[in-house]
């Protein structure tokens, strides 16, 4: 007799399903390039500002962009995995793109914008009710160099762990 398979049959166990997740070069990839890229920062900050600032590490914006060391790494190590030939690797060339252009565009001119309205509201009258307004975060977005910085991390990573 035929023997029949059912989708239980062949959906893997909530124990495999974790050794599958450690295993999976891509996320491992992309998780460890944007941990190294917000380290990096501590370091590239003080670099340029010759002071040691913590909070780097949590924010946005900065050298290296990590956002772009993300997407970078996961579309490599996709690349590296199953080709560049495969429609998963398609979206996520697509979707680093993506990223990346927001992160140098979009997000990097809004910072622009809350530097020059926090400037602004420092200068207004103190009774005024904006002049005691929260200043708004300046840090948002990554200049095309600091995106190129993220993209040659993403691409160091997810070969350094296709090699291991």
């Amino acid at each position: 007799m035929d023997e029949v398979i059912t989708a239980a049959d062949t959906s893997p166990s909530s124990s495999s399903s974790s050794s599958h997740l450690t295993s999976n070069l891509p996320l491992l990839s992309a998780f460890l390039a944007f941990a190294l890229a917000q380290f990096l920062k501590l370091f590239t900050t003080w670099f340029k500002e010759k002071k040691w600032d913590s909070r780097r590490m949590f924010g946005s914006g900065g050298m290296p962009s990590s956002h772009s060391a993300t997407v970078t790494a996961l579309a490599v190590a996709i690349g590296l995995r199953d080709g560049t030939g495969e429609s998963v690797f398609a979206l996520a060339v697509i979707l680093a793109a993506i990223v990346m252009y927001d992160a140098s565009g979009v997000r990097l001119h809004a910072g622009k914008q809350a530097e020059v309205l926090n400037q602004i509201v420092c200068e207004l009258p103190t009774e005024h009710p904006l002049s005691n307004a929260r200043p708004l975060r300046e840090l948002l977005g990554h200049t095309p160099l600091q995106v190129m910085g993220g993209v040659m991390l993403g691409c160091i990573v997810a070969f350094l762990m296709r090699a291991s």
